[in-house]
């Protein structure tokens, strides 16, 4: 039984990369020369990249957090949100860029930790429909 949950994951996560190498490279070949065009390293970049993941993780963990009422999870993603927020918009000056960096990928995993919980948990809770 375990063996055969281990392959139906692997199949799957297999079958998953094959899909996003398909569909992936011919979106990546036609954004290529916008892509070079747009300096991802500007800071500008950064602040409209964290424009989007704020709300969506926090609609994300509210709505999860409102149906298997483990109200704990969304402190992982508050914390990684708050911690992202300020290394986004006053790292920099305040740490510096290695700071900067280093805050950013701390509060990147705890958002990460945050949102697989509630994914866990919303898979676990019956009446979910995440």
């Amino acid at each position: 039984m375990k063996l055969q949950l281990a392959l139906d994951k692997s199949a799957m996560g297999l079958s998953f990369m094959c899909l996003a190498h398909c569909l992936l490279i011919p979106v990546v070949v036609i954004l290529l020369p916008t892509a070079i065009a747009i300096p991802l390293e500007d800071e500008l970049f950064h602040k409209a990249l964290l424009i989007g993941v704020i709300p969506m993780s926090i609609i994300a963990l509210i709505m999860g957090c409102r149906n298997h009422k483990k109200w704990a999870v969304l402190l992982w993603g508050a914390y990684g949100l708050s911690i992202l927020f300020f290394a986004g918009f006053f790292g920099h000056d305040i740490v510096g860029e290695t700071g900067e960096k280093i805050l950013t990928v701390i509060g990147s995993l705890l958002i990460i930790v945050g949102h697989y919980k509630n994914y866990r948990l919303c898979g676990k809770h019956q009446k979910c429909e995440c």
